[in-house]
């Protein structure tokens, strides 16, 4: 047997062990998020020498300030977005694009917002065979405007405030997921975009990553 081989069996028992001991016993319960993260090979969409510490159960550094949010929190936002085989998702935060890989497996669509260069790059080739996904290297609290109107917001990571641009680019009825910073504490939340409005209510005190670019205005809050 091959080094590749035995590389690929051990990642493939680790996934398994991350979905049953990670995933399933806080609320991943999805059939369709589960059978897609299953799908999914974490460790190649983490850019240098971290690939073996993929199915940590913590955030992961991927340098320059940036981090792959941990597993428990992105399966719980996949989760509770109740994607559609036939959504149009926008995915702010790609890193390295492994959301957006689980994402292309349950969505029509993918339009995945990354503010880092290399990153933005490194997902670009992770992604290369996932035609249904888009890459878009920009500031992420700008959406991807060219995209839109997406039926989903996916953030994969937390912010502690979501720009109206963003917003705008939802079509009405947009279901919306993702972390909140409220008073240094991250939770999950999410909502939906009606026409009285658009609100991001917490289901789960988790912690998220923080995205850079969505600092609150000082007269803001959620």
């Amino acid at each position: 047997m091959t080094d590749t081989a035995i590389d690929t069996g051990r990642f493939a028992a680790q996934r398994q062990a991350m979905v049953a001991s990670q995933l399933r016993p806080n609320a991943v319960n999805d059939p369709r998020v589960v059978a897609a993260i299953n799908a999914v090979p974490r460790e190649a969409f983490i850019p240098g020498e971290r690939g073996p510490l993929a199915y940590r159960d913590s955030a992961l550094p991927l340098g320059r300030g940036r981090f792959q949010n941990n597993p428990i929190a992105t399966g719980r936002l996949l989760t509770e977005a109740y994607l559609l085989p036939a959504d149009k998702v926008l995915l702010i935060g790609a890193a390295g694009g492994y959301t957006a890989a689980v994402l292309a497996r349950l969505v029509a669509h993918v339009t995945a917002v990354e503010s880092d260069p290399e990153l933005a790059s490194f997902a670009k080739g992770a992604l290369a065979f996932d035609t249904n996904v888009v890459v878009v290297q920009g500031p992420m609290e700008a959406g991807a405007p060219d995209h839109a109107p997406y039926d989903v917001l996916v953030i994969d990571g937390s912010v502690e405030h979501l720009p109206a641009a963003i917003v705008d680019q939802l079509a009405p009825g947009a279901r919306a997921v993702g972390g909140v910073i409220d008073r240094g504490v991250t939770r999950l939340a999410s909502g939906r975009r009606s026409e009285g409005g658009f609100a991001l209510n917490g289901f789960a005190d988790v912690e998220c990553v923080p995205l850079p670019g969505f600092s609150r205005p000082s007269s803001f809050t959620f």
